[in-house]
């Protein structure tokens, strides 16, 4: 029988907490039962363990990074567009570590609601790229291209490796603009 007042939400949530306090390996049943004030197998009523669960908070981040990235371009194009997501991407990954990097992975074919997440971020980025006329297979590479250039970025400055006293709003800024010239002039051909 479910527990009372427990939902998918609040285990995602609670695990999500866990990790980021206590670090990935410390996710595990027990330990966010015990988190969540509840014994273990009324987990089970939302989740069928640990892989279930990483599914659901994958599932999760994906969709919270598409409605950042969706609300920063809604209304911009072109280079506009392209400084909003990269700020929208940025944002999202320094204030939900944990998350950001459960949506690194690639989805599997079979998982259909996985597949549909991802699917909605790409067509987020493939619009945002119709503002420098790139489109087909020359949208995908360019969004592979952004982001590795992305993640490259949030990655070391959330692992702390950027320790030198330079400005990393402005280091970030010249990144977004050398995409920029790139993006442009690859749809100029």
């Amino acid at each position: 029988m479910p527990s009372p007042g427990l939902t998918i939400d609040k285990v995602v949530d609670a695990a999500l907490d866990l990790m980021r306090e206590e670090g990935d390996k410390a996710l595990s049943m027990s330990a966010l039962a015990r988190r969540l004030g509840v014994k273990p197998p009324s987990l089970y009523n939302h989740v069928k363990g640990v892989d279930d669960l990483k599914r659901a908070m994958r599932l999760s981040g994906l969709r919270t990074l598409h409605q950042h990235l969706q609300a920063a371009v809604v209304g911009w194009s072109g280079p506009d567009a392209l400084w909003a997501a990269g700020q929208a991407y940025r944002t999202f990954a320094r204030e939900h570590p944990a998350l950001y990097s459960l949506t690194l992975a690639a989805t599997e074919e079979a998982d259909e609601e996985l597949q549909a997440a991802g699917q909605q971020l790409l067509t987020t980025l493939m619009a945002m790229l119709r503002g420098y006329r790139l489109e087909g297979d020359a949208a995908l590479h360019a969004i592979r291209c952004l982001r590795s250039a992305l993640h490259g970025f949030v990655s070391l400055e959330i692992g702390g490796g950027f320790a030198m006293p330079l400005d990393l709003d402005e280091s970030f800024d010249r990144l977004l603009r050398m995409l920029d010239q790139s993006f442009r002039a690859e749809g100029s051909n």
